[in-house]
């Protein structure tokens, strides 16, 4: 058990903090103890647990056999959920969303596994939807309850931005159950020792450099990306000219007409309203949303294919934006379309309907 704990992939899945170098059956102890209610009186000087237990075995009418056997029992329900595909899914949502593990083991008991996963599910849309319960709902009311919330979503609204972040975890993890041929399963380990931002898939008006070096790290970008491309020669020998200028120099020359040719090479323009609505958001790891946070779409899409290149985890969804997977017609990969914006909704709502409405696979 302590070596099955050990793994990192098993210790994300069931928690949220990193787990200690050693003893981390402990858990497994903690879980019992707080199921069978911590004595009043116990300290909370940080051995409540030890206490615990050590006044337990003090009492003759208790048996340590079946005390540990409570403890195996624990660890064979919670493997149990590791194993099973469906589960691993939902469960680990749950728990990163701060669902604790004993309320999800109350949940479990005593009914089958079927009605054990379709509470689940009603837990995940109360908490990312709200409202009445998917299986109250008919498909077309849900498929309405489901769209009128994505159309709420705002990045520019601060008091979205916990949801909607919810939501495209939530969106990788369905979209992962969608087929029953497939054997990928979430990195809740990656994904929970990295911190993840809500990216723009198409930068925002707001974000124009407006410090040199800003100005310079930002054409560099692009010139990386043009170079490759071997085209606009013209362009990127005025990206040059001004990566080469000094600050003081840089004053004279006039950026915004240099940023907006950019912006016209890559179909971008600062015109547009700004699209804070989650089909313009995905996830990604704060180290790379940080520094690529203003790019234009082609140098993201360039950036994170390398990544997902070297093995670097990229949450599916993430990469099948970047990759266009969700647009009907792939005319032109340098570019995020307001058609490409559409179908990648359309496709988040599809998906998040057939998850809570069960339409995906059966847990084995």
């Amino acid at each position: 058990m302590e070596k099955a704990l050990q793994a990192d992939a098993f210790w994300y899945f069931l928690s949220n903090r990193p787990g200690p170098q050693r003893n981390r059956i402990g858990f497994l102890f903690e879980l019992v103890a707080k199921a069978d209610g911590i004595p009043d009186g116990i300290g909370d000087d940080g051995y409540e647990i030890f206490y615990t237990y050590s006044k337990k075995l003090k009492d003759d009418r208790i048996s340590p056999e079946l005390e540990w056997l409570k403890i195996k029992q624990t660890y064979m329900t919670l493997e149990e959920w590791f194993e099973d595909r469906t589960l691993y899914h939902i469960v680990g949502f749950l728990i990163q969303q701060g669902f604790g593990v004993e309320k999800i083991r109350s949940l479990s008991e005593p009914i089958t596994k079927s009605e054990f996963e379709r509470k689940l599910r009603d837990e995940v849309f109360a908490m990312v939807i709200g409202g009445p319960k998917p299986v109250d709902l008919s498909r077309e009311d849900l498929c309405e309850r489901v769209n009128e919330s994505l159309d709420d979503m705002d990045y520019g609204t601060d008091a979205h931005k916990s949801r909607i972040r919810s939501i495209l975890l939530l969106f990788n993890l369905a979209t992962l159950l969608e087929s029953p041929r497939s054997n990928l399963r979430f990195q809740f380990d990656s994904f929970k020792r990295e911190d993840w931002d809500i990216e723009h898939v198409r930068s925002v008006a707001s974000e124009r450099p407006l410090r040199h070096h800003d100005r310079v790290d930002w054409l560099k970008r692009c010139l990386g990306y043009l170079e490759t491309q071997e085209t606009e020669v013209e362009l990127c020998s005025g990206i040059e000219a001004f990566v080469a200028l000094s600050q003081k120099d840089a004053i004279n020359v006039d950026f915004d007409a240099l940023y907006e040719r950019v912006l016209g090479v890559f179909k971008e323009s600062d015109d547009e309203d700004v699209d804070h609505g989650i089909a313009n958001l995905t996830l990604l790891d704060q180290s790379t949303n940080r520094s690529y946070k203003n790019a234009v779409f082609a140098v993201k899409r360039q950036r994170l294919l390398s990544l997902d290149q070297s093995g670097i985890f990229v949450p599916l969804c993430t990469r099948n934006v970047f990759l266009k997977c969700y647009s009907p017609q792939v005319d032109n990969v340098m570019f995020w379309s307001s058609n490409d914006r559409n179908a990648y909704r359309e496709v988040i709502a599809k998906t998040l309907v057939n998850f809570f409405d069960g339409n995906q696979e059966v847990s084995k």
